[in-house]
């Protein structure tokens, strides 16, 4: 008797963050291990990441970890799952280089990464592994096929379909894929991100023919924002550089040392002579073509700081053309327009590239339509992607004649269990979540901490402390009342001094009856003071009492 489980633990309804689990019997595979970037409401949180409970209570049964390609929403959240987990992880060469620079940055020790081949095929245990290679936005992409004793599960990745592709390292592998198909698949799970747009995504996923004119045109210096991880886009910009015979400034160490990796894998290499090392380049070299890296919201800020002249070695200047070729991504759209609103402050000489004409790299109508058809599944499961864009791609195969038993879209924490081939009509629930990440710790899922950041955003705080004598509880010093972003001290100083009598009468009438506590005094008082500040101002903000107890010398 089989049995396959497959689930998400992230990535289903939303944009990133994306972890999906495949169960060949007792056997778990991970694949992908992503974040997602917070919203403007998070406040202070660097990423979200998937909540790894069920994998912690389930790591002797997790026999590999799958990374299919170096983006940050199948690999950001990679080192914190390596922290409770100790599996070895399955990636290309170029995803490891990226993935042990950030190991090393975040002191992750321990870890076992087997670089493998885009198109390979190995054996995890006694479970038979493919990979197939897919045309994405970054080098080195793969597919994965896990085989069971029904059909292969196939994890398609991101991909388009382009036949005008000539770089290896970007080629999509066609025949392994139909090799694959003919040999049976009884699940394929493919990304909706692009599953709204018809057609296919090539050739539109190109910019050159967009931003040439720009080129012609342009007669100081060119500044292209890029994401790192759009190492497609990249080559693109340095290639028509090089076609206008115009020197190349790689403005970000993390993209000169992904384009390096890129060189070493003979995957591309920068034409010779082309590039201007970091140590010759100053703001007064003309013509070129400056490259800004980055990720996520940062490119936007590094961007900002160019504008407003407080970068150290790049500073925007009137006769410069911008070009901005890194779209906002789910949680970043404030950060660009901000950005952009800085860069028509300065030159008038900004061009964004449309989304809507550039398509991202991801599959559109008819690529998912190929996929289908070339691998021919049992069942089709949509997804990556918000819940709109999985019932579309779930409305794909109903289009091309799948039954809609056959159709499997779900909610994050939901399992699709298969036994002998046949899927049981109800779904499984395990424990799922966000787990949100405030620089290198993680804060509790419950968002305690964020509703007291937007608390004290929203309404500010008032401290009140007092110091009392340990033994006879007799106030000594004080009280002294400090607020922050609540009212205008010079005409509220009468809240303030009621806020300072109501602390020490709840010390006072504590003592005087013989119930005082320390915490219990405290939280009587900012119960007291919350509501007094409520009816006199109408806010809310964060009470924190404050009670010193010291020993005072007998006399």
């Amino acid at each position: 008797m089989s049995e396959v489980r497959i689930f998400a633990l992230g990535g289903l309804d939303e944009d990133g963050k994306n972890m999906y689990i495949v169960e060949n019997n007792e056997d778990i595979f991970v694949i992908e291990c992503g974040l997602r970037y917070p919203d403007s409401e998070s406040l202070g949180i660097e990423k979200v990441i998937p909540d790894f409970r069920y994998l912690e209570e389930n790591k002797k049964r997790i026999k590999g970890i799958f990374i299919t390609h170096g983006h940050d929403d199948v690999m950001g959240a990679l080192v914190n799952l390596l922290k409770v987990v100790n599996a070895p992880v399955y990636m290309a060469p170029l995803t490891a280089r990226i993935f042990e620079r950030i190991a090393k940055k975040e002191g992750l020790k321990g870890y076992k990464v087997h670089c493998v081949r885009r198109n390979g095929k190995f054996k995890i245990g006694k479970t038979e592994i493919r990979t197939f290679g897919t045309t994405q936005s970054i080098a080195d992409g793969f597919g994965v096929a896990i085989a069971t004793e029904d059909g292969y599960v196939v994890y398609a990745s991101e991909f388009i379909v382009d036949y005008d592709q000539n770089l290896d390292a970007f080629k999509f592998d066609m025949m392994d894929i139909t090799e694959i198909g003919q040999k049976g698949v009884l699940a394929l799970l493919t990304e909706s991100v692009g599953s709204t747009r018809p057609g296919h995504s090539s050739p539109k996923h190109r910019i050159t023919s967009m931003i040439e004119p720009i080129f012609e045109d342009a007669k100081g210096r060119i500044i292209v924002s890029c994401y790192n991880q759009n190492l497609f886009r990249v080559i693109e910009i340095i290639e028509l550089a090089c076609r206008f015979n115009r020197k190349v400034v790689i403005y970000d160490e993390e993209l000169r040392s992904l384009m390096s990796d890129m060189a070493e894998l003979e995957y591309y290499m920068i034409p010779a002579g082309l590039e201007i090392p970091m140590s010759k380049f100053d703001n007064e070299y003309d013509p070129c073509v400056v490259i800004v890296g980055g990720t996520g919201q940062n490119i936007f800020k590094k961007m900002r700081k160019i504008t407003s002249r407080e970068d150290e070695k790049l500073q925007l200047r009137q006769t410069d053309t911008v070009i901005v070729a890194s779209p906002a991504v789910p949680g970043t759209e404030k950060a660009m327009f901000s950005m952009e609103d800085d860069l028509y402050k300065e030159t008038s000489s900004v061009f964004a590239v449309d989304s809507k004409r550039a398509f991202s790299m991801h599959a559109s109508i008819e690529d998912l339509k190929m996929m289908i058809y070339l691998l021919n599944p049992q069942y089709y499961i949509p997804v990556k992607g918000e819940y709109r864009k999985l019932i579309s791609n779930a409305s794909i195969a109903l289009n091309m004649g799948y039954p809609a038993n056959n159709i499997i879209v779900m909610d994050t924490g939901q399992v699709a269990t298969i036994k002998d081939g046949q899927i049981e009509k109800r779904f499984k629930t395990i424990h799922t979540g966000d787990v949100m990440v405030d620089g290198k710790e993680s804060l509790d899922a419950s968002g305690m901490v964020l509703k007291d950041r937007e608390q004290l955003s929203t309404d500010g705080v008032i401290i009140c402390g007092v110091v009392v004598n340990h033994k006879t509880k007799e106030i000594i010093g004080g009280p002294d009342v400090q607020s922050r972003g609540v009212i205008y001290l010079k005409e509220a100083d009468y809240i303030i001094k009621e806020c300072a009598n109501i602390l020490e009468r709840v010390i006072v009438e504590a003592v005087k009856n013989k119930e005082y506590e320390n915490m219990g005094c405290r939280n009587d008082a900012k119960d007291k003071i919350s509501r007094y500040i409520l009816k006199e101002t109408g806010k809310r903000p964060m009470i924190l009492p404050v009670i010193v107890e010291i020993n005072t010398p007998e006399n």
